[in-house]
């Protein structure tokens, strides 16, 4: 699968689930610098979402060689972090994004980009201080927000989560990232037909790209329907990136008795506050 697509269940299917929640709303975190068209920075020649591992590397490679020149700029910085975590290079996404932060203490894209890092590598109370100090309470940023249920959600604290995503489609109504990571929060306490719910509106809207469209994928599959799923996973990608989504899915729904475990976990009556309301 495309190294933005994440790597038993209780543990490896709903950690897997965690971690795609966690960068899709990171991914949607970033800002058009994030994009590479500013200055002088390595411009891509498509989305970094859209890349197979080898464009990946290469890209990754490009813009090393240019933070390397000047470690101190905020875009190339922010860039070649974003990148390395895409190959799976969180620790040194870390230490680039420590550099650039010391260097611009007072940017906001550089403490946005520097929570995604250290959520990234585990750093999850580290990362909610970061990007709150990047927040402004007179012009909230929704994609900072929805980061913040990302890494709620990983710490286990899925009702503050959830709020969060509400908060955030406060500003930004029917966002597919926030949709989608308000599906993948159910994901994560076993409620597959709410996830779902949600998903499923998440990649209805104009604006959903593949991520949201394969986080849905993985929700049908875990509950058995696999040949849905399949098509989902296939939709509008290369024949090279739907197999590799359709090798992810079935990794993924290959562990012993992922379903039934999911299905077993869904009976189980949800805590108070997590119900779910549009």
């Amino acid at each position: 699968m495309p190294a933005s697509l994440i790597t038993t269940i209780t543990n490896r299917i709903l950690q897997g689930a965690a971690a795609s929640l966690l960068v899709l709303a990171l991914a949607g975190c970033s800002t058009t610098k994030d994009r590479m068209t500013t200055g002088s920075v390595p411009k891509l020649t498509k989305p970094a979402e859209q890349m197979d591992a080898t464009e990946l590397r290469s890209a990754t490679d490009r813009l090393g060689q240019a933070y390397e020149k000047n470690p101190r700029d905020p875009v190339t910085g922010v860039n070649y972090a974003n990148l390395l975590r895409m190959n799976g290079r969180d620790t040194q996404a870390l230490a680039v994004m420590q550099q650039v932060a010391i260097a611009n203490p007072g940017d906001r894209n550089v403490l946005a980009a520097y929570g995604k890092a250290q959520a990234a590598a585990g750093q999850f109370q580290q990362a909610l201080d970061t990007i709150g100090r990047a927040q402004t309470p007179d012009r909230p940023d929704w994609k900072l927000i929805s980061a913040q249920g990302a890494i709620l959600d990983q710490m286990g604290r899925a009702s503050d989560a959830r709020q969060r995503y509400r908060d955030a489609l406060d500003i930004q109504p029917n966002e597919p990232s926030i949709l989608s990571n308000l599906g993948m929060s159910y994901v994560l306490t076993g409620d597959l037909r709410t996830a779902e719910t949600y998903l499923r509106s998440a990649a209805s809207q104009p604006t959903a790209d593949s991520r949201v469209r394969q986080n849905l994928a993985l929700v049908v599959g875990l509950q058995g329907r696999f040949p849905e799923a399949e098509q989902i996973a296939r939709r509008e990608l290369s024949p090279q990136q739907a197999d590799a989504n359709v090798a992810y899915l079935r990794g993924m729904l290959s562990q012993p008795n992922s379903w039934q475990k999911l299905a077993a976990k869904e009976k189980t009556p949800q805590a108070a506050g997590d119900s779910t309301t549009n």
